[in-house]
């Protein structure tokens, strides 16, 4: 390359780099110009400040007026709430259907007042609505757990395996309790010793469990062993007794007493009583009592585990 093409170069460059530095100094002078007018002339900061006032006015008006809408809203929406169990209540619905119900209005509500609150913004609902669409997706996947716990509580509601009051037996876990409350998301249950078990939906709906307050009345089945010297029949006639004579006895169902199964060291007897659910255990526990009392008055031995330990010097 020539000398000459080299001075070119640097002349067309030198020529780029003072147009530029022309460029950035007619800039600054503008703003430098722009800045002295307003310092000469304070009324135009002054009308540019005024021309704001309107716009802050009406925002803050906006913002007064979307409170007041929130807070009356939410106070309509407590009463119709309200009134939806209030309705439930006349119409005999199960206080699972109560507790599950109530909040889910309550939670759609509150969603249609938000979107009423944004459209007196200027926010397209449908935007919102779009926007809510698509990041619903992503949440969906995200709790797929809640979304199954949910779905288990519409289906607990909808076939109705236990309601409100129900003692249940949770057979994957094996916890067990009374159903204190069916929300959106879980079932409470509450023991005899006075726990509450927190149970997600899905896993009852899933699967199996016993429900042993959902029918009127219950048997109780006893297993009693006698020793292989003692009478027979003296320990069926001692059992029937002590059946009749039991307070909590359904008298339309007859008691039945049986020898059970002949163990190794016991003849197992067995007894079955009917009796209403609510007093289940009272009579099962009153029953073995009254069974050792008579045996022991009668002479009839119940078998025990027993070791024999042999020293040898």
């Amino acid at each position: 390359m020539t000398l000459g093409k080299y001075a070119g170069i640097l002349l067309t460059a030198g020529i780029d780099n003072f147009s530029n530095t022309t460029e950035t100094i007619e800039t600054i002078s503008n703003a430098q110009e722009n800045l002295q007018a307003v310092a000469e002339n304070p009324g135009m900061l002054q009308e540019w400040l005024e021309g704001l006032i309107p716009d802050i006015l009406n925002f803050a008006f906006q913002v007064v007026i979307a409170i007041a809408i929130y807070v009356i809203g939410g106070k309509i929406i407590r009463w119709i709430v309200k009134l939806v169990g209030r309705s439930m209540d006349r119409a005999g619905a199960d206080a699972g259907v109560k507790q599950f119900v109530a909040p889910l209005i309550k939670y759609v509500l509150y969603v249609l007042l938000i979107f009423l609150i944004m459209g007196l913004f200027g926010i397209a609902t449908t935007s919102a609505v779009a926007v809510l669409g698509s990041a619903g997706v992503a949440v969906g996947l995200a709790l797929q757990g809640s979304l199954s716990n949910f779905a288990g509580g519409v289906l607990i509601l909808l076939l109705k395996p236990f309601v409100v009051g129900d003692y249940i037996i949770e057979d994957t876990n094996k916890n067990e309790g009374t159903v204190s409350e069916i929300s959106i998301f879980y079932t409470k249950l509450l023991t005899v010793d006075n726990k509450v078990i927190v149970i997600p939906n899905g896993i009852l709906s899933n699967s199996s469990l016993t429900n042993v307050t959902h029918m009127d009345k219950r048997r109780v089945d006893l297993i009693v062993g006698i020793s292989y010297e003692a009478d027979v029949r003296t320990a069926k006639e001692i059992l029937k007794k002590i059946a009749l004579e039991e307070p909590a006895r359904l008298e339309e169902e007859e008691p039945v007493v049986y020898v059970d199964a002949l163990g190794t060291s016991s003849v197992d007897m067995g007894l079955r009583v009917w009796v209403k659910a609510e007093n289940y255990w009272q009579a099962k526990w009153r029953l073995t009592e009254n069974i050792k009392y008579a045996f022991d008055e009668k002479g009839i031995a119940i078998p025990y585990q027993q070791i024999d330990v042999q020293i040898k010097q």
